[in-house]
């Protein structure tokens, strides 16, 4: 994948870098009176023509200096620049106790020396993602309905299938690939553009050995407006194997696959257009976080059917190790998933039982009351519990020194 949008991306650029030479070449000959010889075309084809003017090199030299640039950005920043697009806040373990107790679990398990900082996202839809280029350095993050919706067993999934995808490089990889689609998408924008206000007729005189040039400039046109839509498709692709693995890699940290399975279930019913999120964005979730329906067999999609993702899940049996996750993704889409490497490492792992103190179900209450719960505690509410029952919950502005229920009348003493 990282190969053919490598390929894809200096191709473009040395085809724009060829055409935008020659304009500006020819234009100066016309500013300073000088007649227009082709630039050394040659009469012998379009490859003659193409490597006849060093234009070409500097236009890959110049996409090799965006991705760079891009790189290195996105390397030092991009997780923070993710999580603070997607309006996270950073937590610790009073806020929600149980979400530390699992990612601390889950990172025993996964054998990171340094748990990932652990942020919660406003939004009541249910949905995930990790960053972090190094794993000593990455994050989890999940939304308010998340937590309000799944139980322990649920969530331990969840936050398994985010440290796979930590400890699987798919943050490294994911970012890599999307720099370079972001590379061509931006090439490809600067050129079009710049054709439009120079104006391509430039590019070509009345010399009739500029056949090849005229060759050279349809071919940069045509690949400007169809890369990006291939950058895109290998970037989808890319993403959807990489889900995939993360649920493989997720049921050997848990060695519970109903546990991810039951949490897609509810993702999927509960599932709507993050506000949060972006195009960009959208393939870090466990879920595709814009809720756009399926188009040209899926081969435009960020993730893969959550269908088939559930499909899978239930059908490992014995063997729940890559061996039995890789049978179990021949049987659903007839293909292949798990890398050699890995399948020549594996273990045959079986699966544990269900967490007897987690709860079998959350009514649609319960979950509403724990997301606003959840989104309170990070706006910093006070919450007292008092004894009638009645849970107060009060905000951060409010400085008196007592609060009375309203149930039962009991006046609380406030510290803080």
């Amino acid at each position: 994948m990282v190969s053919l949008m490598a390929i894809l991306m200096m191709v473009l650029g040395a085809l724009v870098g060829q055409t935008l030479g020659v304009i500006a070449g020819n234009s100066m000959q016309e500013v300073h009176g000088q007649p227009q010889h082709g630039l050394s075309f040659s009469t012998n084809g379009w490859a003659d023509t193409f490597f006849s003017n060093p234009y070409w090199l500097y236009g890959m030299g110049i996409a090799l200096v965006i991705w760079g640039i891009q790189s290195i950005v996105a390397y030092f920043a991009g997780g923070d620049i993710m999580l603070a697009v997607s309006g996270a806040s950073e937590i610790d373990s009073k806020t929600h106790p149980v979400l530390f107790n699992i990612v601390e679990e889950m990172s025993i398990a996964a054998g990171l020396a340094t748990p990932p900082r652990i942020f919660i996202i406003p939004s009541e839809v249910p949905n995930a993602f990790a960053t972090g280029t190094r794993p000593d350095k990455s994050a989890v993050a999940v939304t308010a309905g998340l937590l309000g919706r799944l139980n322990r067993d649920e969530l331990q999934g969840v936050i398994a299938h985010e440290i796979s995808h930590i400890i699987n490089r798919d943050v490294m990889f994911m970012t890599m690939v999307g720099i370079m689609l972001g590379t061509i998408i931006l090439i490809s924008q600067v050129f079009l553009r710049s054709l439009w206000f120079s104006g391509s007729g430039r590019y070509s005189n009345k010399r009739e050995n500029n056949a090849g040039a005229i060759v050279i400039m349809v071919l940069a046109i045509l690949l400007a407006i169809i890369a990006p839509i291939l950058a895109q498709l290998i970037y989808f692709s890319a993403s959807r194997k990489r889900e995939y693995l993360a649920d493989a890699s997720a049921v050997r940290l848990t060695r519970y696959p109903a546990g991810l399975a039951n949490a897609l279930e509810k993702i999927s019913i509960s599932s709507g257009k993050m506000e949060q999120a972006n195009k960009v964005t959208a393939p870090m979730y466990i879920n595709d976080p814009m809720n756009k329906k399926m188009a040209l067999s899926g081969l435009t999609s960020t993730h893969p059917p959550i269908a088939k993702r559930i499909e899978i899940l239930r059908k490992l049996s014995g063997d729940i190790g890559y061996q039995g996750y890789e049978s179990a993704y021949s049987s659903v889409n007839h293909g292949h998933c798990i890398p050699q490497a890995s399948l020549a490492d594996s273990e045959a792992m079986s699966a544990r039982n269900a967490d007897v103190t987690t709860a079998a179900v959350i009514s649609a209450a319960a979950a509403a009351r724990k997301t606003g719960d959840t989104i309170m505690a990070m706006n910093k509410y006070a919450f007292i519990n008092c004894s009638c029952g009645l849970k107060l919950k009060l905000p951060p502005e409010f400085k008196k020194p007592k609060a009375k229920c309203p149930k039962c009348g009991k006046v609380h003493d406030i510290r803080r």
